[in-house]
């Protein structure tokens, strides 16, 4: 018998014994379905094995005339371009060569590089360098790439420069902005002006606005304290640095004076952080004048040279004249001032000054510095302590002062200046007057309304005198009374 899945065929000759077998018969009909179902399993097995043989003659029939085919398009050059020269092992061609062949490696080298002789034979590095490309007729190369050297360190500005002047501020020489300060009868700042509410006359002549702003402004500000004033005073107002520093935005830059007999520099400018703490600190330990009567005894005093208290010379008058006490203000404006004209023309340029107001023989004279204040366009505000405090007698030394060239001492120069100036004086007689007067200062000069127009005048020492107006009669506007035009070109 023959397995052929599972089932059993019998012989030949047991199916011819099996067509005797009557169809009836149950067992007849199991011998019959058997022998049948073999046959067409064998057939179909048959079948399969001729149809794979088929398939496998027709693909390698296939494959051997596809190889001819594709041997062909591979010998068949892609055709030449402007940017995709000639390659190099193109079969011979019929066409005349062109009118201006390219020289070749083997004549004369080119002009940077020496010809191949014995004694200098060719390098590795032109054995195995790639052949120079070959263009088609009339058909120019490509030109060569544009490098630029930089030296170590350097860069090329060139790329930038169409970008940053995009972003590039002009000013005009001529253009004079003027802060201007509006408040109301009561003292309280008026907000929600508009340009059409101000008029700017410039040596009594209207000035056509091409700037105007409420927005705040960056300060520079220089912090002066004066360290002459009496002791009492002085050690009041270093009990109120914290406060004095707290009236500062991140945005503010400080710097720190000290005047008495001179003028020294404590801090300079940098934003509101350590280094200002540091510095207000380092004044706290600062003591002032002595309240005591000046001294006018002694072997050499004012009344001449003595022995055991008798004159040498007995004839001589005796004059008893207390020292003469010098109280630089003026030198300390100046010193700030020269100081606030280097920074950035963007902030506001203020000074700050505590002191009780007295000036006496200072090198500058008062003429000398409002002229560079009002040159640079700074802002004067002040703290008045002790005498200077006293309510009213501030507006009594708004009186224009003589412009006189000579070194004379003022009894309260301070409101002058702030008044020249478009600043104001507080007043403050105790520690927390004083501290309330840091930040209401501060912020006034911080939020302004800001105007400009431009000036027909030309750099000169010739003083030009402004005045701000406004459409309100019971508002009060401060601005600074003028300014030189020596100051624009810079």
């Amino acid at each position: 018998m023959h397995e052929i899945v599972g089932f059993s065929i019998p012989k030949e000759s047991s199916c011819r014994q099996a067509e005797s077998v009557p169809v009836d018969s149950a067992m007849g009909r199991t011998v019959v379905g058997k022998a049948v179902t073999g046959k067409v399993f064998k057939a179909l097995a048959e079948a399969l094995v001729g149809f794979c043989l088929a398939s496998g003659m027709a693909v390698a029939q296939q494959t051997e005339q596809q190889q001819p085919e594709k041997k062909q398009k591979e010998d068949i050059p892609d055709a030449p371009s402007a940017s995709r020269p000639f390659p190099g092992n193109l079969p011979p061609s019929s066409a005349p060569p062109p009118s201006n062949p390219r020289p070749s490696n083997s004549g004369n080298p080119p002009p940077n590089q020496a010809p191949r002789t014995e004694a200098n034979p060719a390098s590795p590095a032109d054995a195995n360098s790639l052949p120079e490309p070959t263009y088609a007729p009339g058909v120019a190369p490509p030109p060569p790439m544009k490098v630029t050297t930089v030296p170590a360190g350097g860069a090329t500005e060139q790329g930038g420069a169409a970008n940053e002047e995009l972003f590039r501020l002009r000013s005009n020489v001529n253009q004079v902005v003027v802060p201007v300060m509006v408040k109301d009868g009561s003292g309280r700042m008026v907000n929600g002006l508009l340009s059409r509410d101000f008029a700017v006359f410039e040596d009594g002549k209207k000035q056509n606005l091409n700037f105007f702003t409420t927005d705040p402004f960056a300060l520079s500000v220089a912090v002066i304290f004066d360290i002459g004033m009496a002791d009492v005073a002085v050690q009041k107002v270093n009990q109120t640095f914290s406060a004095l520093e707290g009236a500062f935005s991140q945005f503010d830059e400080v710097s720190l004076y000290t005047y008495s007999t001179s003028v020294s520099k404590a801090a300079d400018f940098a934003a509101v952080g350590k280094r200002l703490t540091a510095a207000l600190d380092s004044l706290r330990y600062v003591s002032g004048r002595n309240n005591g009567p000046p001294v006018t005894s002694g072997p050499l005093g004012p009344q001449g040279p003595t022995v055991n208290g008798v004159p040498i010379d007995p004839g001589s008058p005796r004059v008893v004249t207390p020292p003469k006490e010098s109280h630089v203000l003026n030198d300390a404006l100046v010193a700030a001032a020269l100081d606030l004209s280097k920074r950035d023309r963007s902030r506001r340029k203020v000074i700050f000054i505590i002191s009780d107001g007295r000036e006496s023989r200072s090198n500058a004279s008062y003429r000398d510095t409002l002229r560079i204040l009002l040159s640079n366009g700074i802002m004067v505000y002040g703290v008045a302590v002790e005498g200077s405090a006293i309510p009213g007698y501030g507006q009594l030394q708004k009186l224009h002062v003589p412009l006189l060239t000579s070194r004379v001492g003022y009894s309260d120069i301070l409101p002058k200046y702030t008044y020249a100036t478009g600043g104001e004086l507080f007043s403050g007689f105790s520690r927390d007057a004083i501290e309330t007067t840091y930040a209401s200062a501060l912020g006034e000069a911080r939020n302004q309304y800001t105007l400009g127009y431009v000036t027909h005048a030309t750099p000169s020492n010739t003083h030009r005198e402004i005045e701000v107006k406004i459409a309100r009669p019971d508002l009060k506007v401060t601005a600074k009374e003028g300014y030189y035009p020596i100051g624009l070109s810079r």
